[in-house]
């Protein structure tokens, strides 16, 4: 069984001021999903799905047709690709219209389900502006294979907070807690995370609104979760659920930690917590840049990458 992988890649980048999914920050103006799905077809992986936003679905087909026209899986077989839409009206039909002053679809969650009918397998979610390292795209797909007929099974990836920060202003993290079997006992969304000036990192926690203080050593979900495709179905209910209090919110998203918590705490659902020797970095600002085109090009120096990537 080839997993198959779901990137995340609707974001707008209204921080980062330009679509960060199409930036070209390796030596040959390789972007970070290039480098992830290189990594994904190594690791085993066969399919690619993308999430995107309706305006750049043909840019983002005329790139992926021109770059991986000659990539093969592992088995030999051409890597396959498959495009899906996010947009604000795609929810169910009695919650619309949607609020005329909402600018952005409903969060990761919600993006997530607009896969429902494409996807029937173990699958890997990603965020497209973040690099996760080989070795995770290893121990997510050995998970996935694992997994094949699992029901009520997930998985994540997790990163230490510390390393996760961006020095340019604040960004949002899922805050893990975990039990002495490596499952996930809590998620919650934290957003506005920096170090202030005393060396000390707060966030507001997005449930109960406090601003709060963490430990640089806290476990955070970025976004890479291994999926059984039963998930579909139990966050289609919770979504539902969000809706019925938020429909119109203009500001209010359905986040992947907030569905997974939801599904642990309702008892028939385990999310075990992978461990991962790989070290995160990504582009949440424009200010972050400088600093990822140099650690892809150290990564190139040190023969862990071709360069080109893509013949």
């Amino acid at each position: 069984m080839k997993p198959t992988l779901l990137v995340l890649a609707a974001g707008m980048g209204s921080r980062y001021g330009g679509l960060k999914q199409m930036d070209g920050l390796g030596p040959n103006g390789e972007t970070i999903i290039d480098y992830s799905i290189y990594d994904a077809v190594q690791a085993g992986f066969g399919r690619v799905v993308y999430i995107v936003r309706g305006y750049f679905l043909d840019q983002f087909k005329e790139t992926v047709a021109r770059k991986y026209s000659h990539v093969r899986c592992s088995d030999g077989t051409p890597l396959e690709f498959t495009f899906v839409t996010q947009e604000l009206d795609k929810v169910p039909a009695r919650f619309l219209p949607v609020n005329p002053e909402r600018q952005k679809p409903w969060g990761t969650a919600h993006a997530v389900l607009m896969a429902a009918d494409v996807i029937q397998d173990p699958f890997v979610v990603i965020n497209g502006d973040d690099y996760y390292g080989k070795e995770s795209f290893r121990i997510a797909g050995e998970w996935c294979r694992a997994h094949a007929d699992s029901k009520g099974v997930f998985g994540i990836v997790g990163f230490e907070l510390d390393h996760t920060l961006s020095e340019s202003g604040g960004v949002s993290r899922g805050i893990c807690h975990y039990d002495a079997m490596q499952r996930l006992t809590d998620v919650v969304e934290h957003l506005n995370i920096q170090r202030d000036a005393d060396g000390v990192v707060r966030g507001d926690n997005s449930v109960s609104g406090e601003h709060v203080t963490l430990r640089g050593s806290d476990l955070c979900s970025m976004n890479m979760w291994c999926f059984t495709p039963d998930y579909f179905d139990r966050s289609a209910l919770l979504f539902e659920e969000f809706l019925e209090r938020n429909s119109q919110e203009p500001k209010k998203e359905f986040y992947i930690p907030y569905a997974v918590d939801r599904m642990i705490r309702g008892g028939d659902v385990r999310c075990d917590v992978l461990s991962t020797p790989s070290h995160w970095f990504g582009v949440t600002y424009k200010e972050d840049r400088p600093a990822v085109v140099g650690k892809f090009a150290q990564l190139v120096r040190e023969g862990v990458y071709p360069s080109p990537l893509y013949q």
